[in-house]
Order: structure tokens, then C-alpha cells, then sequence
């Protein structure tokens, strides 16, 4: 593949993601009013995590589609008096609201199976305290647009801890209580996971295995899509476990 056919297939992924993102975000927002009253809290953490996400992927998608229009990921800006590279400003945006996602998926699985947090939930959050202290560390070079080990790596464990953690947590009771719907949000949860490892483990080493992201990314469509029609489709459809324990399964 070409520079320029990557380049363009990028940015068109990217544009056309940024749009669905928001547009759930919106419908959200503008549907709040026929989620089932049971489900409020559960639609609130859906709505949340997916706002965060949405923010943050605005930050890292589209600041490298500024950067691919002004021809170089070595554009920097002014922010607060110091130069700032704009793709690496994206990168650092998305590693943040990308681990208060996780946080609003804890919550949403709370919510959703009327549980407490069980020492597995208060550990996941805890590991989303551990990955942002981590991140505060000035070695992570946040900067500059190479992978600085091992603090790359570092970082991305605690989150792969909380992705495999409320995976299990929501595949577990979901197929307690026969919830088909946050059954397959649970599996699109490994999906992302499967293609988000190998990156991780060796995107310096093959850059070509970066595409792994775009399957990633499609799984966060899935969870949104999913999550949308079950709670924001309609009173009809929408549902806790509070009806599968009564013999109505979503």
C-alpha cells in the first residue's frame, strides 16, 4: 500500500468514524427521554463513557487529520506558552479519556446487573488510578511522537487489566442472567482487546500491525450501536436485569 492511498484511507476512516461517534452522542442526548426508568443509570454511564470517548478521539483522530492536511506530523502549536506537537497533544488527550471510559463501563455494569462493586470492580478502578498517576510521569514523553519504552508499555498494562476485567464482569452476568445484549457488549470488549494487544506489543517493531486499530475501532462502534438500541430505541426494548430475573429476557 502506497503512502498516499494510506494516508487517504485513513483520513477517510477517520472522518467518517469522528461522524458516527458523535451522532450516537447526539441521539443520546436527544432520546434520554425514552429510556425505561429502570435503565436511567445504566443509559447515563453508556452516554458518558461514549462522550469521553468521542471527546478524546476528536483529540487524536482529528488532530492527525490537521496534521495530514498541513503535510507533516511535526506541526506544533502554542498552548499555554509551550510548543506543543499537535498529533502527540491527541495521543495524550485519548489516553485519558480513554481509561475514564472503562471507568463509566464499570459503572454501566453496576448499573446494569444492579450489583455492588465486588473486590474485582474496586480493582479495575484502581487500576485506572495506577495508569493515570503513570501517565503524569514526564518520562512518558508525551511530546514527541516516538514510542519511549518502558513506559509505553507500562502504562498500557493497566489498561489492558481493566479491559479483560470488565469483559468478564459483563460476559459473566450477562450470561447469568440471559442478557443477549450486554452478552455481545462483553464480546465486542474482547474483540477491541484482541486487536488492541498486539499493537501494543508490537506496532515499534511492525508498524504495520497499527491497522489492527481500525477492527478496534469498529468493536467501539458495535458497543455503541448495541448499548443504543437496547437503552435509547425505545420503553418497548429497553430493559434491565431486573426483567430477565422476572422471566422477560431482552
Amino acid at each position: 500500500m502506497s503512502e498516499d492511498v494510506r494516508m487517504w484511507t485513513e483520513i477517510i476512516f477517520n472522518f467518517l468514524y469522528l461522524i458516527v461517534i458523535w451522532g450516537f452522542v447526539i441521539a443520546m442526548i436527544n432520546r434520554r427521554n425514552v429510556v425505561a426508568q429502570n435503565d436511567r443509570g445504566v443509559a447515563l454511564s453508556l452516554f458518558l463513557a461514549f462522550a469521553f470517548l468521542a471527546i478524546g478521539d476528536t483529540g487524536h483522530v482529528g488532530f492527525r487529520v490537521i496534521a495530514y492536511s498541513l503535510g507533516s506530523f511535526d506541526t506544533h502549536v502554542r498552548l499555554f506558552g509551550y510548543k506543543v506537537n499537535l498529533v502527540a497533544l491527541g495521543s495524550f488527550t485519548t489516553a485519558w479519556t480513554f481509561t475514564i471510559f472503562y471507568v463509566f463501563i464499570v459503572f454501566m455494569w453496576r448499573a446494569r446487573f444492579n450489583k455492588q462493586l465486588e473486590f474485582l470492580a474496586y480493582l479495575l478502578l484502581t487500576a485506572a488510578v495506577v495508569r493515570s498517576l503513570i501517565m503524569l510521569f514526564p518520562a512518558n514523553e508525551w511530546n514527541s511522537l516516538q514510542i519511549h519504552e518502558p513506559w509505553y508499555t507500562v502504562r498500557n498494562v493497566p489498561l489492558i487489566l481493566m479491559q479483560m476485567g470488565t469483559a468478564y464482569l459483563i460476559i459473566r452476568d450477562a450470561k447469568m442472567f440471559e442478557d443477549r445484549a450486554f452478552m455481545w457488549i462483553g464480546i465486542m470488549i474482547v474483540i477491541s482487546l484482541m486487536c488492541y494487544v498486539p499493537v501494543v506489543a508490537l506496532v515499534e517493531t511492525y508498524p504495520l500491525v497499527g491497522m489492527l486499530m481500525i477492527p478496534k475501532t469498529l468493536a467501539y462502534l458495535g458497543i455503541a450501536i448495541i448499548g443504543y438500541r437496547n437503552l435509547y430505541g425505545s420503553r418497548t426494548v429497553a430493559g434491565t436485569v431486573t426483567c430477565a430475573m422476572t422471566g422477560e429476557i431482552n
